[in-house]
């Protein structure tokens, strides 16, 4: 070996020993780190302060709040019929889940009858859209992990999603579709063909996404034991959806408490009980499947009728009435100028959208604006368990236990 001395030595020589006590060396100090806000596996700006000892989290507290757009506010200044569109926004990979518990809470409100056309309807576009947020959890969660691939072919189904929307409605993502009364326009020409050519292969896909993953090790042990919240802690700090159906919990608010005839729909909650986020991944690719069969079941018995309720003073008159006949023209003046009035009174509606139960709590003075209107969104209270969920693990798997959690910063700020 040479004896040239390095400039680096006497760096190195500068560098204090660690001190040792009589009892032994001295204790580990704590880093603390900021991951956020702006961080690709965050999955929108979350910021978490993190407190390390080493290589294990100590203390986990998530910053919220860099998304706050102040929805539930502004649906205070606007009229019911304009709020539509705000719903769009507040989760915007699921905007129908959205669309539908708003209408479904204004609904009870009017004490208003919806055809079974536009409540099947209103099922299938549902479960449609929990598809199109499924790929899209699998995706940047499997790309996060480190399986690049998949990505990529989970965006593919989802485009073919975004398309029939975009048939349905005229828009890719804030489609507004599902409105107080029933459904935005009739359903196009030639949508029985053009859905039923894409749910009838979609099950093969969700196949070959799992061939692509369970024979990948990495992932296995990425996932496998890693992400553990006790049931005791869900059920205190208000966690639903996938994240407690994989530790066991069958709750499912389209099998708790039906509505928009999801009890006519021959379907499976499905359930783990490893609790950790390889079973979340499970219950999310097998909730696929059943949202595929619901959709099918839909499309073949789809009722024959109207797609709005009789209610000429809430709902706007076809276009074509509107051009012929002066009292649907007076109809569509005053709901889009004035809006409609909801009597006094409040009602709560829940449903189950892809991240968990939804519900939308609205309070009417009688006026044609909501007087006050809450929203109850699941990534919100499932962030909540995050710091538990997190304290005690390797920081190395922090970002597959966040990514299991599937929340949406929209949906968690509003």
């Amino acid at each position: 070996m040479s004896d040239v001395k390095h400039p680096f030595d006497d760096h190195v020589a500068t560098i204090p020993a660690a001190q040792e006590t009589p009892a032994g060396p001295a204790a580990p100090r704590r880093m603390t780190l900021n991951m956020g806000p702006q961080h690709p596996s965050t999955h929108g700006v979350l910021r978490i302060v993190i407190e390390l000892e080493g290589e294990i989290i100590v203390k986990a507290e998530p910053d919220i709040g860099f998304l706050h757009t102040g929805i539930e506010k502004q649906c205070e200044a606007i009229n019911w019929a304009q709020v539509v569109t705000l719903t769009d926004r507040v989760d915007y990979l699921s905007n129908l889940a959205n669309n539908l518990v708003y209408a479904l809470t204004v609904e009870k409100l009017l004490q208003m009858e919806i055809p079974p056309k536009a409540q099947w309807m209103r099922v299938m576009l549902a479960e449609l859209d929990r598809l199109n947020s499924h790929l899209v959890w699998l995706g940047t969660h499997a790309l996060d992990i480190g399986a690049m691939s998949m990505f990529f072919y989970c965006f593919r189904e989802r485009e073919d999603i975004l398309r029939l929307k975009e048939m349905f409605s005229g828009q890719r993502m804030m489609t507004s579709y599902i409105r107080p009364g029933g459904l935005a326009l009739e359903p196009p020409r030639g949508w029985e063909k053009a859905v039923g050519k894409f749910i009838r292969a979609f099950p093969s896909k969700v196949d070959e996404y799992e061939s692509l993953l369970d024979s990948n090790p990495i992932w296995k042990i990425r996932t496998q034991g890693v992400g553990f919240i006790s049931i005791e802690d869900m059920l205190d700090l208000g966690v639903t959806g996938p994240m407690i159906r994989a530790a066991g919990i069958p709750l499912d608010v389209r099998k708790t408490e039906p509505y928009s005839s999801y009890e006519k729909f021959d379907f499976i909650v499905p359930t783990r009980t490893e609790n950790d986020v390889y079973s979340r991944y499970r219950v999310r690719m097998e909730e696929m499947r059943q949202s595929a069969r619901i959709v099918v079941q839909a499309m073949e018995g789809m009722p024959e009728g109207a797609i709005t309720a009789d209610a000429p003073h809430v709902v706007l008159p076809d276009r074509e009435k509107m051009k012929t006949q002066m009292e649907s023209l007076i109809y569509h003046f005053k709901i889009v100028t004035e809006g409609y009035r909801v009597p006094a009174g409040e009602a709560y509606q829940a449903v189950e959208s892809p991240r968990g139960e939804i519900a939308y709590y609205a309070v009417s003075n009688g006026t044609s604006k909501p007087y006050r209107l809450y929203m109850r969104t699941p990534s919100f209270g499932n962030l909540i368990a995050l710091p538990t969920l997190l304290e005690g693990t390797l920081i190395a798997d922090s970002i597959a236990s966040l990514g299991s959690m599937d929340f949406v910063l929209g949906d968690t700020d509003r």
